[in-house]
């Protein structure tokens, strides 16, 4: 276990692969831990630096006082790089990640090289519906909005294997508080105007049954990024590296080979 002490949040990370290989960082989304990116690890090319987090309030990172700024949450990913000294990363990002991607590149451009950005957007939602959401979770706990998300995250199939349970349980075990705070940030983030004044090597991907990031709205970012690349994965939800690894994996190692990083 690795837990990076920032002075105001304490981050949990992980690096798989080789220490003195290109560094390929990964960011889960909410509700989730960095055990998002368990299935895709085993099929990276050999000889990279994997770096995974778990971001303020979710898994075993801290969970200071919300609400929390998508400033906040891009200044955390960054400290975190500095300090473990990477430099031209890919930074794959899914949903909350995508974002934080976003933020990155617009803010430190010597961090990041090329991104990923899955199953996300440059604005998710309304701050009306983040707002029901919050005020659904402050009332009845993280348990009140599982069901339903688990249907926005998963194709119906999958949902009817014993699996989904788990990622049900790892969504309600998130602090509270960590979880509101990331909805706040998400609710407060508008990065069209930012996110289309990239040009760096950019994938895009999305899944046919994602309800919460529908194919239309990934790939309406994808066309913000000069030359960015879009691809839809079938069959899959919010969260194609747990429904599809192989094809995921797949998408991943193709876009490392074409900027060179693999």
């Amino acid at each position: 276990m690795h837990i990076l002490d920032l002075g105001d949040v304490r981050l949990h990370w992980r690096e798989d692969g080789d220490p003195a290989g290109r560094p390929v960082v990964f960011a889960n989304s909410l509700g989730t831990d960095f055990r998002l990116w368990d299935k895709v690890m085993a099929l990276m090319p050999k000889g990279l630096r994997l770096i995974r987090y778990d971001k303020r309030g979710h898994g075993l990172s801290s969970c200071p006082e919300g609400a929390y700024s998508m400033g906040a949450l891009v200044r955390d990913a960054e400290r975190l790089l500095d300090t473990l000294g990477v430099k031209d990363c890919v930074f794959v990002g899914l949903s909350i990640g995508g974002m934080i991607a976003q933020g990155l590149a617009v803010k430190r451009l010597d961090l990041v090289r090329a991104m990923v950005l899955s199953n996300t957007a440059a604005k998710i939602a309304t701050p009306a519906i983040w707002s029901d959401r919050i005020a659904a979770v402050r009332s009845g706990g993280i348990e009140a909005i599982a069901d339903a998300t688990m249907e926005r995250w998963f194709s119906k199939p999958f949902r009817e294997t014993a699996e989904v349970k788990g990622w049900r349980a790892m969504m309600v075990r998130q602090p509270v508080e960590g979880y509101i705070g990331c909805c706040a940030a998400i609710s407060g983030t508008d990065f069209y105007t930012p996110t289309s004044g990239l040009s760096l090597p950019t994938l895009a991907i999305a899944g046919t049954e994602d309800g919460s990031t529908p194919p239309d709205l990934v790939r309406e970012t994808a066309e913000l990024i000069k030359g960015a690349r879009f691809e839809l994965i079938r069959g899959a939800g919010h969260l194609p590296c747990v429904e599809k690894p192989a094809e995921y994996a797949a998408l991943l190692r193709s876009f490392l080979h074409s900027v060179g990083h693999a």
